[in-house]
């Protein structure tokens, strides 16, 4: 891939207001991941489904730690990068953020990310709102990222033309 330059090094670890972080998802965070993913499914798959057909109700947890594992290998090679959201203890999950190349045209990133049903509307995700758009301006190398659900609807970006 080409979309990062060669000598980029992604973050490993992003504090979070409030004592959270973002760090680099694996196959080992299968056990908080899933109950997290499926705890908040319905409102999910309302924001991803239509896109990324995610999460599907019959995901399995065997399938999701399948997931985790592929995104592991997907940002040790910088292909694309999947941070979960931790508390300092690292023992609940409260969401995720996806920085990915671009699938649609106008944009050299583009990022999205969620919170647990739990945390809508908390501070935790009023910070996560104000530091994913900082964070990506200082520590990416995008010149035009854009933040699906954010900048744009889902389904607006749905209709842009293919990259």
């Amino acid at each position: 891939m080409n979309w990062l330059p060669a000598e980029f090094v992604h973050p490993v670890h992003v504090e979070v207001p409030g004592g959270y972080h973002l760090r680099p998802i694996s196959g080992d965070d299968a056990a908080i991941d899933y109950p997290a993913v499926m705890g908040s499914r319905e409102r999910l798959w309302a924001i991803f489904g239509e896109a990324w057909g995610w999460p599907a109700a019959s995901i399995t947890f065997e399938a999701n730690k399948a997931d985790l594992e592929r995104h592991a290998v997907e940002i040790a090679a910088h292909e694309s990068f999947n941070y979960v959201l931790f508390d300092e203890a690292e023992t609940v999950e409260y969401g995720c953020v996806y920085i990915d190349p671009p699938e649609k045209t106008g944009a050299d990133g583009e990022i999205s990310w969620w919170v647990v049903d739990e945390a809508v509307g908390s501070e935790l995700e009023r910070e996560l709102d104000l530091l994913v758009p900082r964070w990506i301006g200082e520590a990416w190398p995008f010149e035009r990222p854009r933040f699906i659900g954010r900048d744009l609807s889902w389904k607006e970006w749905l209709a842009l033309p293919d990259a």
